[in-house]
């Protein structure tokens, strides 16, 4: 294999005060509701950014069969997760904003509304798609947008997490980035001015340049037909100076801690992320195992310091009942697994 095989958006890390109020709301409000693994454990190999010191963590990983990501919900329990010391703003440096795609942006937006989440209007983007924003209890914003491509049934109009919304400092060398090692080298978009649509965000009243990418190559491997395509919102703010959203804070914070890609290839990977300026930050080496996952993981950091993980897949649990688990290792590595394999996951679905 000369080149990584991204398979797609694996999920967005969120750090969160409590782990299973989180899971429960993001299951009920938006079908995240088929957990991966569940495991309580201490964090030993993030190092560089938990101040040197392995952490007690408590993680869920949930996706919802709708199709797109899922996310990591993530909880320190040896220390109390801190919160940014300022309000984040847009254009401010990271992921400021999680992307949940919908079959149907107007009935998620009544669904929503009828719960008492805490919402913007329905909006229209400059390529005339409707939007929304949605705010969760602990302040973690989402961006409910048109979905083009469905994996399976969920309980809820949205799928999982299809891209992100992310403070760069600038442009063009982000767009670089996001196409060089990540793939998305597809313009939907690109605007610069004060936008109706993003009034309602911290900081929406600045000038900002916006440019939205998509990838224009189809993405393959195992779970690529789950996980669908995706979108990056650049968002690069014109008339302050932005703050970086986990600035003097750890890895696991609250807030989006990273953007983690299903990939096949770590070598490769490293290989291209070094040939552009980008080593890896962090590398679990042979593999991690988290009991009912196991795989090879990696961090690297956007030119703003943003952290994108790799994760290449090594086994997951299809039916933990019977203790059916897939081994990813010894298989074509484009071609995504039969439709019923995946599926078979939904029935690990927690019911409220």
């Amino acid at each position: 294999m000369s080149k990584p095989i991204i398979s797609g958006i694996q999920q967005i890390g969120i750090g969160v005060a409590d782990v299973h109020a989180a899971f429960k709301w993001y299951r009920q409000n938006f079908g995240m509701d088929v957990p991966v693994f569940e495991e309580a454990a201490e964090a030993n190999l993030m190092l560089p950014y938990t101040g040197g010191k392995g952490h007690s963590r408590h993680a869920i990983l949930a996706v919802n069969m709708k199709g797109g990501g899922g996310f990591e919900i993530w909880q320190y329990t040896s220390r109390t997760p801190q919160p940014p010391t300022f309000q984040p703003q847009l254009g401010d440096l990271g992921t400021f904003v999680a992307r949940m795609k919908s079959s149907d942006v107007k009935g998620s937006f009544d669904f929503l509304k009828s719960k008492n989440a805490t919402i913007s209007e329905l909006l229209s983007a400059p390529d005339n798609s409707k939007h929304f924003f949605v705010k969760d209890p602990w302040g973690n914003i989402f961006d409910v947008v048109e979905g083009k491509d469905w994996f399976g049934k969920g309980k809820q109009l949205t799928g999982g997490p299809a891209g992100a919304m992310i403070g760069v400092s600038d442009m063009e060398r982000s767009k670089k980035f996001y196409a060089d090692i990540l793939g998305y080298d597809k313009v939907i978009y690109e605007k610069e001015g004060v936008f109706e649509d993003l009034k309602s965000l911290p900081g929406g009243n600045s000038n900002v340049q916006r440019v939205l990418l998509a990838h224009s190559k189809p993405r393959a491997g195992a779970f690529s037909r789950l996980l669908g395509s995706s979108c990056v919102e650049l968002i690069k703010v014109t008339d302050r100076t932005p703050k970086k959203i986990f600035e003097n804070r750890f890895w696991g914070d609250l807030g989006y801690i990273h953007l983690c890609f299903d990939i096949i290839g770590m070598k490769e990977m490293q290989t291209l992320c070094e040939s552009k300026g980008h080593p890896f930050t962090v590398d679990s080496a042979n593999s991690f195992d988290m009991g009912e996952a196991a795989g090879h993981f990696s961090y690297i950091e956007d030119p703003d310091g943003t952290l994108i993980e790799f994760v290449e897949t090594h086994k997951v649990p299809v039916l933990k009942k019977l203790g059916w688990y897939l081994n990813l290792k010894n298989r074509p590595a484009e071609k995504p697994l039969a439709d019923w394999m995946v599926k078979s996951m939904g029935l690990n679905r927690v019911k409220d």
